[in-house]
């Protein structure tokens, strides 16, 4: 029995290891002094820097491709929410016929390859004159989140009676008032946990903000099209700013991201 324990411990261990070795690595490579990146007689550094991280943000300009990238993400997650929201909420209280299809065919937007949405829209931005713009990237991103955000607003929604709202209205509030002041705060953190995931999705999205942008780039576009052309200590220092947002949202919300994946098997 130990030592099924002590291989359980090992085992956990390499796991851990497995995907923590890539995100250990990035930051130490992103830190090295550019002098003793190609050293062959150093396996750590002696010392570390900020210097690239800063150089790349400051000089390479950078920090205006992470500001785009935020005001993107917030974009999309609100219009995911204003639009999926009502939807999941049609989706759970009413009966209607072909409800199931509907949800199947939710899914199925998500199997096109996105080089077959990102053509189109760029012709219909061109004409609309949105080509090359924050709202541009938003939308296209919205696409993409919208089906998600609908299909995990069900399963949060499904989990709270709706006993409570029919309580409500007896006490006069309209559907409407019930589920803002009754529904939604429940639902609140599940939705947010969905709003979490929705925002890495955007952050992490790189084609079709390459495809739609020239100018106005957000981090991973820009990162793609200027990082990659520098040296590789610059690029580890993209990695680590892309990185860092992504893994503080997830630590602030953890434990909501918990929550809602026991929602989403259910």
């Amino acid at each position: 029995m130990k030592l099924k324990r002590i291989g359980i411990f090992l085992l956990s261990l390499l796991i851990i290891f497995f995907f923590l070795a890539p995100v250990i690595l990035t930051f130490l490579y992103a830190l090295t002094p550019e002098q003793e990146y190609y050293s062959q007689n150093k396996l750590f550094p002696s010392n570390l820097t900020l210097k690239h991280i800063k150089d790349l943000l400051i000089l390479l300009g950078a920090w205006r491709a992470v500001i785009r990238s935020i005001q993107v993400a917030l974009i999309s997650i609100f219009l995911s929410f204003v639009l999926g929201i009502p939807a999941s909420y049609a989706m759970v209280r009413y009966k209607f016929k072909g409800k199931n299809s509907l949800k199947l065919l939710i899914l199925l937007t998500r199997t096109f390859p996105l080089i077959v949405v990102a053509i189109p829209l760029l012709m219909v931005y061109i004409k609309l004159d949105l080509n090359d713009t924050v709202i541009s990237v938003a939308l296209a991103h919205t696409s993409m989140v919208l089906p998600f955000m609908v299909i995990l607003g069900t399963s949060v929604l499904a989990t709270i009676p709706e006993d409570f709202e029919e309580a409500a209205m007896v006490d006069g509030l309209s559907r409407f008032q019930a589920v803002l002041r009754i529904t939604l705060p429940l639902a609140l953190p599940g939705l947010t946990a969905a709003s979490i995931i929705a925002f890495v999705m955007s952050w992490n999205e790189v084609f079709v903000a390459s495809i739609l942008t020239l100018t106005n780039r957000t981090l991973p576009a820009y990162v793609i099209n200027t990082a990659y052309a520098s040296t590789d200590v610059y690029k580890f220092s993209a990695g680590v700013i892309m990185a860092i947002p992504a893994m503080l949202f997830i630590l602030f919300v953890r434990k909501y991201l918990v929550t809602v994946w026991g929602l989403a098997l259910k």
